[in-house]
């Protein structure tokens, strides 16, 4: 028996909505990555870990907004009409699926960062620890050692 056929594959016409819809909620590190070097107008990024995790490190430009303080603080830190994309500690955790969820019933436009902070620090871009900005190697699992992105 071949698994991957056992249920057929979605006609064109849904496989293209359902994957459009899928890339209007999540987006992955180099893509943001990306979106912050170039300065992306209305973009905010938000750590939405705890205090001792934004202080172990974080990404560059990021807002510190720890999720139970979103509904309170939000609308002072993430000026209205932001695109909003939040992110927690990595694949394992779903702390930005409620930090998006948080910002959504607030009004903002938001995603998702698929991999979060373990997955951007894999992949060896910049991040933000107490002595300054840092980055380590590359994980050849995660991203080629020669290039910020897989190039899909």
């Amino acid at each position: 028996m071949t698994y991957a056929f056992s249920v057929p594959a979605a006609d064109p016409a849904a496989a293209a909505a359902h994957f459009l819809a899928r890339l209007g909620f999540e987006t992955d590190v180099s893509d943001v990555y990306a979106d912050l070097t170039a300065r992306v107008p209305g973009l905010v990024v938000v750590d939405s870990r705890g205090p001792d995790a934004w202080a172990q490190g974080h990404l560059p430009d990021a807002v510190h907004l720890p999720t139970a303080d979103i509904p309170a603080r939000a609308a002072e830190l993430v000026p209205p009409g932001s695109t909003v994309v939040t992110y927690c500690w990595g694949p394992g955790c779903n702390g930005s699926t409620r930090a998006a969820l948080a910002f959504a019933r607030l009004g903002y436009r938001v995603k998702e960062m698929l991999g979060g902070y373990e997955y951007w620090v894999r992949e060896g871009l910049p991040v933000v620890t107490a002595t300054g900005l840092t980055r380590r190697p590359a994980d050849e699992l995660t991203a080629p050692r020669t290039a910020i992105s897989c190039d899909c």
